[in-house]
């Protein structure tokens, strides 16, 4: 036998196992062969122990013959404590696999697959496994070499991309029903605004102002949702958060079932905070609703806000917390309460823990995500069986004054100028045709961009601005706009879409385009924007 051929099979069993120079059989080539087969015993000893791979050899009887230092990394088992153990602590919590790909491995030779397997320190870890027999010098199968890679990172760089799909998915979803939803919500808005103009019955202009108080927060939650998938920042404003507590504790009465007890506590002299109020809504409704599903048999939800000064002590000891004024919302319910294992899982994305169909797992997501982009943090207490305390800080702004909701808003009035109107949605152009005349103007409408043209062709020099839809059948708002710009390249065009990208695509290349309205708009926003375009002629 030549010594390359002495050399490969050693290299074959001393990958196997770890041989000792007496383990070794009789060789003809006496001490110089033996030196040699020891050194390259050593060498591969050592290319196994500095392996990036886990790798280790078991026999029949399960002992492990040979545990190199990458799996003392990966386990954090040391070797000394697994060579000549017949206990496998890494795959006591998932037998089936593994005794699966053993006889697997003893029916056909070899294995490659994926393992779950505990460490030492109690956490599970993905590797990716290939498990081959080995045989000895007549054939006859003798041990398993296992040759393990962690791949837990990859695995969770996986799950990120497919949820980030999902996210996307949804985006695209979002934004084609957000069009149709908000062309639905539109005429409700301007509609219930006409309708206070002509009628002073307290009872009536309640219902008013709960219909016109539900449209809004519809809309506003379709705007929320688009700007959840398709990551737009909200817009930011003075808020003051008493009333958002305020709003959440109506609609928890209205909604909520009575065997249910509210209670709410802000403090008197409450700071504000910069923040988006459809956001904070979102996410103090979120935990109210979360806090009342967790008392089916009834309970007790108490929502209070207070202002806390955080110091440079617990700044340092929470990560992204900056020291100074806070404003601190407290949601606490007496439910059924949280084991100290589950908090660690609730904010990640799509866990939950309520029944199939109950619970999407986004609602905490993005409640975080929210409360992150306001350079706030939160902070939950729970404790099973005896209910769950989450707390947000918001940085405040002390001494700032929120945007107040007193006072009659004088509506900008025209003096008979001639709008036109384009939608393809009837109720939209005949609720706009019927504000904008309330309020002065002249209204002519069309049904479509072909219809607009024609109309705009014959009387654009009367006409003095045109209000359009973006999204529309035949001819659409872009394709429209170039036409009219040809036929009057200082006319005034005020793009309307319900979804904001629209305009973003269209503010560089149809300079007519002066202003935007997203839909769905209110008769004060529609009559201001108006106003100023008109005004800047």
């Amino acid at each position: 036998m030549h010594l390359s051929t002495i050399g490969e099979r050693l290299l074959e069993m001393a990958t196997a196992c770890r041989l000792t120079r007496d383990e070794l059989p009789y060789n003809p080539l006496g001490v110089v062969w033996r030196r040699e087969a020891d050194e390259l015993i050593r060498e591969q000893a050592a290319l196994l122990d500095n392996a990036q791979a886990a790798i280790y050899v078991q026999d029949f009887d399960g002992v492990i013959k040979f545990w190199n230092r990458s799996a003392e990394r990966t386990y954090g088992y040391s070797a000394g404590e697994m060579i000549g153990s017949s206990v496998q602590p890494h795959t006591v919590d998932h037998p089936q696999p593994h005794g699966d790909a053993w006889r697997h491995v003893l029916a056909k030779g070899e294995w490659i697959g994926e393992l779950v397997e505990r460490t030492a320190s109690g956490h599970d870890i993905t590797v990716e496994a290939h498990w081959t027999l080995v045989r000895d010098t007549v054939g006859k199968p003798k041990s398993i070499l296992c040759i393990h890679t962690d791949i837990s990172e990859r695995k969770k760089l996986e799950a990120q991309l497919l949820r980030a799909q999902r996210m996307e998915s949804i985006g695209t979803l979002a934004g084609g029903i957000a069009h149709d939803l908000n062309n639905v919500l539109a005429p409700i808005i301007m509609g219930v605004e006409l309708l206070r103009m002509h009628n002073d019955d307290p009872v009536l202009l309640e219902v008013l102002n709960t219909l016109e108080s539900s449209a809004r927060r519809g809309a506003d939650m379709v705007g929320q949702v688009l700007s959840f998938a398709r990551g737009v920042e909200g817009k930011r404003l003075i808020v003051q958060p008493k009333h958002l507590v305020k709003e959440i504790r109506k609609i928890m009465a209205d909604t909520f079932p009575k065997n249910i007890e509210l209670k709410a506590t802000v403090q008197p002299d409450l700071w504000s905070v910069v923040g988006d109020p459809t956001q904070l809504h979102q996410v103090l409704l979120n935990l109210c609703v979360n806090a009342r599903d967790a008392m089916p048999d009834g309970g007790r939800i108490a929502i209070s806000a207070r202002n806390i000064t955080l110091d440079e002590q617990f700044a340092a000891a929470h990560l992204d917390t900056k020291p100074g004024p806070h404003v601190m919302l407290e949601v606490q319910d007496n439910g059924s309460g949280m084991p100290v294992g589950l908090i660690e899982k609730i904010f990640d994305p799509f866990f939950t823990t309520k029944e199939l169909g109950k619970g999407t797992g986004l609602g905490l997501s993005t409640s975080l995500a929210i409360v992150k982009s306001h350079e706030g943090f939160f902070q939950v207490n729970s404790e099973l069986g005896r209910g769950s305390t989450f707390r947000i800080h918001l940085p405040a702004q002390v001494g700032a004054a929120a945007e107040s909701d007193a006072g009659e808003t004088v509506l900008p009035r025209g003096q008979g100028q001639l709008i036109l109107v384009v939608d393809d949605e009837a109720p939209i152009r005949t609720i706009t045709q019927q504000t904008l005349e309330a309020f002065g103007y002249n209204v002519v409408v069309a049904c479509d961009g072909v219809d607009a043209i024609a109309i705009y062709a014959q009387r654009h020099p009367e006409i003095a601005a045109v209000i359009t839809d973006m999204m529309m059948p035949i001819m659409d708002g872009p394709a429209m706009i170039q036409v009219l710009a040809k036929i009057n390249p200082l006319g005034r065009i005020i793009a309307a879409s319900g979804l904001a990208t629209e305009y973003q695509c269209s503010k560089g290349s149809l300079p007519t385009v002066k202003e935007f309205l997203p839909k769905p708009f209110s008769t004060d926003v529609l009559l201001n924007t108006l106003a100023t375009v008109l005004a800047a002629a």
